[in-house]
């Protein structure tokens, strides 16, 4: 293959009819127009049409990565690490159309850098690592309305998210414990669950349960492989959802490849779901895996898998009853499914080990390559194949000789649904989401070689009788949105124009927003915009 030819033809099937209002803005609208007391009902908005509301610019790179909306305070809370400066930027929010910054919450007293906030019934609650990330981190938590510290909590290393349960009796973080850069301090992932009605006390949760398990979680695509660490120092959890019913948590292990189910009420880890590999030489999983010659984009079957690796979670527990009567109160409740299964939506980033003490990442050009398997080595190694494409060192070279027998690469470029009581895969867009944000004119082909669109942040919604997912693709600076109503068919709906590597993907539903209509509000980490988008009405 000496040249390539952008590929924009996708099948009938993927058509953008359905979203061509979704990149036009919204005009502004004053307070008047967008909430008329008792009118919020009349007409039904339109899952599919959410375009641009507002847009607010909170500084450079690292200045709007995760944001949380307290309803009682109709305020937004947006992580900022710009700058030198840690802090929680305080927003005004109850005239979406019209945010404005109010103050800010510095947390340099508490430790490093906040990772994460989460914020109800006028307290938020903020993830904060300690100056040596290694060391134990904090929870402090705020009160929404002149900010005073009203508790300041332990927690495992490196907390990176932090939830409230829906019932408000729990705060849960997931507490990554990264290695420092030489790999000569490996502290351990953790879970903390933090009951807040027992005054905030605390229990840090590790996986050293099943380290017993190690050799048949590998077995099914489990991944420990840091030097010379243990089982439990090598995991590392990253992001949480928790059921409707506040009763389990589910939590990514990312670079471990797998699912950690938790039992909120009894405060213990209950399961480890490996999440196995996807591959890339089947129909429909066809990826560009080069970026060169850069601006050139062909999706093709390739000789290589995709570890899922996800980053952001969320859970659907929640889908409408077959037998529902089909009327038009927006507001009836969706009732449990009858077949009690919680739907986790994943979003298959991928993450490199990069340390200057242990790196994974090789490119396959500088690899050898088993013959037998692949025959065709040198036209693989090529720059405009695969030659580029980085992949693991950690998996393939099952001789342990420096000669790979299969090629594993970082993410699955892709959002997943599992089952979240046995941690089955029962849908994955494949290729999907990538043909789109091509379609979308969004594609940075710089970043296929590497993970493609980067799907990071998820989250689920309901707008009408529509169950929603939303998937911020960070390299793609794009959310895309689909229905899920069915959640092992989801639908393509729309793609927005986010801003700069959205890191943060929050929606708000109507009946708690301050103008009662379902709002969407991403915050990208590179160019510190937080953008608010809407549905029309039909």
């Amino acid at each position: 293959m000496n040249t390539k030819t952008l590929v924009l033809a996708v099948a009938a099937g993927l058509s953008f009819a359905s979203c061509t209002k979704s990149i036009e803005p919204l005009e502004k609208r004053s307070l008047a127009q967008e909430e008329i007391p008792g009118t919020e009902n009349m007409h039904r908005e339109d899952p599919g049409s959410f375009a641009l509301l507002s847009s607010i610019d909170l500084g450079n790179t690292g200045a709007a990565e995760i944001s949380a909306y307290d309803e009682k305070t109709k305020k937004l809370f947006v992580v900022n690490n710009s700058d030198g400066s840690s802090r929680i930027d305080v927003l005004d929010f109850s005239i979406p159309s019209n945010p404005v910054l109010l103050t800010s919450i510095s947390v340099t007293t508490y430790g490093g850098f906040v990772n994460s906030v989460a914020a109800r019934d006028g307290f938020v609650a903020a993830a904060i690592e300690a100056i040596t990330k290694t060391d134990a981190g904090k929870v402090v938590v705020f009160k929404a309305t002149d900010y005073t510290a009203v508790k300041v909590i332990g927690v495992g290393a490196l907390p990176d998210d932090i939830k409230y349960s829906p019932d408000g009796k729990f705060i849960v973080t997931a507490n990554e414990g990264e290695p420092n850069s030489n790999y000569t301090i490996d502290p351990m992932g953790t879970i903390s669950i933090i009951s807040v009605k027992e005054n905030y006390q605390v229990t840090t949760l590790d996986f050293s349960a099943f380290a017993s398990m190690e050799a048949g979680l590998k077995s099914r695509g489990f991944r420990i492989f840091g030097p010379g660490a243990s089982f439990a120092r090598d995991i590392e959890p990253e992001f949480i959802a928790i059921s409707s019913d506040s009763k389990t948590a589910w939590v990514t292990l990312q670079e471990n490849n797998g699912i950690a189910k938790v039992n909120l009420v009894h405060k213990v880890i209950t399961d480890i779901f490996p999440l196995g590999f996807k591959n890339y030489n089947m129909a429909g999983n066809a990826i560009d895996p080069t970026d060169r010659p850069l601006g050139t984009i062909s999706f093709n079957q390739w000789p290589v898998y995709g570890v899922y690796m996800p980053d952001g979670i969320a859970v659907l527990d929640k889908v409408k009853d077959d037998d529902d009567d089909d009327d038009d109160d927006e507001d009836e409740d969706i009732v449990l499914n009858k077949g009690k299964i919680p739907y986790l939506f994943t979003a298959n980033e991928g993450d490199a080990r990069e340390y200057t003490g242990f790196a994974e990442e090789a490119r396959v050009s500088s690899l050898n390559l088993n013959p037998a398997i692949f025959p065709n080595a040198a036209f693989l190694k090529l720059n405009e194949n695969m030659g580029r494409l980085n992949i693991t060192k950690t998996l393939g070279d099952t001789g342990n000789d420096n000669i790979f027998d299969a090629l594993y690469s970082f993410g699955a470029r892709s959002f997943s649904v599992w089952n979240g009581n046995s941690g089955q895969l029962l849908f994955d867009t494949k290729n999907e989401l990538e043909q789109r944000v091509v379609n979308a004119g969004y594609y940075d082909d710089d970043r296929s070689d590497s993970k493609g669109v980067e799907p990071e942040g998820i989250t689920v919604g309901t707008v009408g009788k529509s169950n929603l997912v939303f998937v911020g693709l960070e390299r793609s600076d794009a959310v895309a949105i689909y229905d899920v109503t069915n959640p092992v068919a989801p639908r393509f709906l729309q793609i927005l124009a986010t801003g700069d590597a959205p890191e943060g993907v929050l929606f708000i539903p109507a009946k708690k927003s301050p103008n009662k209509r379902s709002l969407l509000v991403v915050s990208s980490e590179n160019d510190g915009q937080v953008k608010v988008y809407m549905p029309e009405r039909d």
